[in-house]
């Protein structure tokens, strides 16, 4: 049986971990074996600097933060070894990243296990999905001009009506001086 000293630090590190991903927009698990310290190093670094946590956690203690947090249905994927990304952000930085990653090292045996959105759990396909998305201000762009398009489009037809309305006028005006 554990010491209550053990126990106490247990509880602190399920509360910590349960509060930020209460917290976090997007949570990724993976399989994190096969990975060399020089790569993991460089994949810590990319994902801090992306504003994204990245944590090898004990699937009890994960489990245990999960279950707090309200999220369920990832208790499957709580098997082997296990790392955690989690982003408060956005949504595509943690997941492109660890996607990428993958893709630049296919048999490395690190793989997507499952994830996270907004508390409700995804399958690693999700994940997959979700890494494909552009940024944020990507998107916003792309929407804001689907927006503009018609607005610009209108413009250049009052603009046209306009121009030739001035046309007309300077040829009439023309025809009366002449």
């Amino acid at each position: 049986m554990p010491s209550e000293k053990i126990l106490e630090q247990k509880k602190q590190q399920v509360a910590a971990l349960s509060e930020a991903v209460k917290n976090a927009n997007v949570g990724v698990l993976v399989n994190y074996s096969g990975i060399s310290v020089e790569k993991d190093t460089k994949l810590r670094k990319e994902l801090r600097e992306a504003g994204c946590e990245y944590k090898v956690v004990k699937n009890t203690l994960l489990s245990r933060a999960f279950e707090e947090a309200g999220i369920s249905g990832l208790e499957e994927h709580l098997k082997g070894s296990t790392a955690l990304a989690y982003s408060d952000k956005g949504y595509t930085d943690a997941p492109k990243i660890l996607s990428d990653y993958i893709k630049a090292n296919p048999n490395s045996g690190f793989a997507v296990k499952a994830g996270f959105i907004d508390g409700g759990a995804v399958s690693a396909s999700g994940i997959d999905e979700l890494a494909k998305l552009p940024p944020k201000e990507v998107l916003l762009a792309q929407v804001l001009g689907g927006m503009n398009g018609p607005i610009q489009g209108f413009a250049n037809v009052l603009n046209g009506t306009i121009r030739g309305l001035v046309i007309a006028l300077n040829a009439i005006a023309e025809k009366q001086s002449a």
